[in-house]
């Protein structure tokens, strides 16, 4: 009894430890506030060298990282119940599995750096410094959203972010940008997000290169681990010091994955299978994998973890309930904010006969 015994837990160990090497490469201790860890290679184009293959994670920043992609991902489920108990109307594309993107790109960049972005904006929004609350609240269109209410999923902006834009492409206008950038040594990182699908088919079926990180053709590329929020940091920090070092353009493509639909309207199984999903779920969630590297190399502790759960939770409960009962936006605040620092003016409505004012 007791040798089959053995044999069972011995089973049970060797399975769950080939699961955790599926999420976690290496942790090795350096201090009690430090690990390092090894991360995915870039692939690269037109580049002799790329970002590093090891990196160091202090427990400060594993806590702040994990914060923000939990935050981020229960701010989009939460938008997902709100869309369909018709407080959020129109269009909303979240981006829940795409968390380390986000997280990422900010912990690589200066909070001075400007941040352009198409419409799935959502984490970018939150890790730019704007509030759960202000987010939640402008997808309700109400008055105190981000935009004040007017602006939606897919138009929101803060300080130094430009983000949501409706128009597909738009964000990057495409060859003309990279053209420019190349020819005047602009310093500016590119960057394709590369979810594998658009709205009902995949990547495969609609590029005959899926290589987009060579897209840029004279520009040079970096295909990274966007599951991995560390490989993202280290990538994007790589991306930065080449700009700025006076180099030109650089672009970048993050390989992640969404868990839900293209927009709401777009249940996202019938181009592909939900066995699919789970097993991205299963084996390559960014949170899962940041939280199994601070356990397993004690930077954390699992109640650690779950009391900033607990507290993420109350944090979006807080403001999913202010963003239904805040007040929409006045009618006489249609022509408001047009311009950021110009004199109030007039604005001709839909009628001819109706105008409003335009204030700062």
């Amino acid at each position: 009894m007791k040798k089959m015994l053995a044999v069972f837990i011995s089973r049970v160990l060797r399975r769950v430890a080939q699961k955790s090497a599926r999420r976690v490469l290496v942790a090795s201790r350096n201090s009690s506030n430090d690990a390092t860890f090894e991360i995915e290679k870039c692939d690269l184009h037109l580049l002799e060298e790329g970002p590093p293959v090891t990196t160091v994670l202090t427990r400060a920043e594993g806590l702040k990282y994990y914060r923000m992609m939990l935050t981020v991902r229960r701010m989009e489920l939460k938008a997902d119940q709100l869309y369909k108990q018709k407080f959020i109307r129109g269009f909303c594309h979240l981006c829940d599995g795409q968390e380390a993107c986000c997280v990422g790109l900010e912990a690589g960049i200066n909070p001075s750096d400007h941040l352009i972005t198409s419409y799935r904006a959502h984490g970018m929004c939150y890790t730019r410094g704007l509030s759960v609350r202000s987010i939640l609240t402008e997808l309700t269109g109400r008055r105190g959203g981000c935009a004040k209410g007017k602006g939606g999923s897919m138009h929101m902006y803060t300080k130094n972010f430009y983000g949501g834009n409706g128009i597909v492409g738009a964000q990057g206008p495409l060859a003309e940008a990279f053209n420019m950038a190349a020819l005047w040594k602009l310093p500016c990182v590119f960057i394709c997000e590369n979810n594998l699908y658009a709205m009902g088919t995949s990547a495969e079926r609609a590029a005959a290169s899926t290589d987009y990180y060579k897209r840029g053709n004279f520009i040079p590329g970096l295909k990274v681990d966007g599951m991995d929020v560390l490989c993202v940091r280290e990538a994007t920090k790589f991306a930065a010091d080449y700009c700025r070092s006076g180099k030109g353009p650089i672009l970048m493509e993050l390989q992640t994955y969404r868990y839900h639909g293209h927009s709401m309207s777009d249940p996202g199984v019938s181009y592909r299978t939900r066995d699919e999903i789970q097993e991205v779920r299963s084996k390559r969630d960014p949170i899962m994998i940041l939280q199994d590297r601070m356990v397993n190399s004690k930077l954390a502790t699992v109640e650690e973890l779950k009391e900033i759960g607990t507290e993420v939770k109350k944090e979006i409960d807080d403001a999913a309930q202010f963003a239904i009962s805040d007040p929409e936006p006045r009618l006489e605040e249609l022509g408001h904010h047009i311009y950021s620092s110009d004199s109030s003016f007039e604005v001709r409505g839909a009628n001819p006969w109706i105008k409003f004012k335009s204030v700062s």
